[in-house]
């Protein structure tokens, strides 16, 4: 089957209950979304598919109809995405293992929410876990990033 991944097009040949996550990681040396839980709760391994976020760890690759981007695909060094240059400037990650997927969720979440309240931001990011604690600082980043977004 063909799958593209961050802009390439992708021939695999897995089972199609193959998880997404299994096909990026073990098939296609994609190693930004993390496992964390198998069961679609702790958002690791949050990537978009067609713009939308998504947890590929439970998601069949034989499911997926669109474009998948993972956060190596989400900007590049020369021109990261908005969320990525707020991660940066908020210093938000500490261990990093969940911050590919928190980025990813929190791209999406902008995209749909340009100018979201803490309530919100708390209430859409907190589907993706962090157990270094760092939810002070993913607020801001969110905040600063849908601020970028929207000027330009």
């Amino acid at each position: 089957m063909k799958l593209t991944v961050n802009e390439q097009a992708r021939d695999i040949d897995v089972e199609p209950d193959m998880p997404l996550l299994w096909v990026l990681r073990d098939e296609l040396g994609v190693t930004g979304p993390k496992y964390g839980c198998g069961i679609a709760q702790c958002g690791a391994c949050t990537v978009h598919v067609d713009g939308k976020a998504v947890r590929s760890c439970v998601l069949p690759v034989g499911s997926v109809t669109g474009k998948v981007t993972t956060i190596e695909g989400l900007g590049t060094p020369e021109n990261l995405h908005a969320t990525q240059e707020a991660w940066i400037e908020h210093q938000v990650a500490q261990c990093g293992y969940c911050q590919a997927g928190q980025i990813m969720a929190a791209a999406d979440f902008i995209s749909r929410v340009p100018d979201p309240t803490d309530e919100q931001i708390d209430r859409a990011m907190s589907a993706n876990l962090c157990r270094c604690g760092t939810y002070p600082r993913i607020r801001a980043a969110v905040k600063t990033a849908a601020r970028k977004v929207r000027e330009g």
